[in-house]
């Protein structure tokens, strides 16, 4: 296991840059279809990403990268898209300050799936901090 030092700014990083996705996502949105924003979205990724892992030498081929890989890759890809178009479509009609944060509801399936799947096993401090992120969801989506 690496230290927390280690892993910890990186997903501190993520959230700031998710938290301004939604932000400038709910403001692109406007008098645009969500699924199209997506798309144009998606571009955008390829592009950057594509000319990031270039300019840092990190390309391969990818014909020799080992199969599961790839299989889990293309799996984890499918259930991207499909969280962006639930996601767009969900700021488009909704509030990115109660979207957002119900969409937030992947970080306590993470931990049933890594528990049921990979066979993670989080401390009891650690699961009260995943069932105080499910209260908060259900707080959120209860109508008043």
């Amino acid at each position: 296991m690496t230290s927390t030092s280690a892993w910890l700014p990186w997903a501190l990083g993520s959230a700031a840059f998710a938290a301004l996705t939604a932000i400038f996502a709910k403001i692109g949105l406007e008098g645009i279809d969500s699924d199209f924003a997506t798309l144009v979205r998606t571009f955008v990724i390829v592009a950057v990403l594509g000319a990031f892992v270039a300019a840092t030498g990190k390309w391969r081929n990818p014909f020799t990268l080992p199969h599961k890989s790839v299989s889990f890759l293309v799996l984890s890809a499918f259930a991207t898209g499909a969280s962006w178009v639930c996601y767009f479509r969900a700021l488009k009609i909704g509030e990115a300050a109660k979207v957002a944060p119900v969409d937030k509801l992947s970080v306590v399936l993470v931990a049933v799936f890594a528990f049921a799947i990979l066979g993670e096993r989080p401390a009891p401090r650690e699961w009260l901090g995943i069932g105080l992120v499910a209260l908060g969801v259900l707080v959120l989506s209860v109508r008043r």
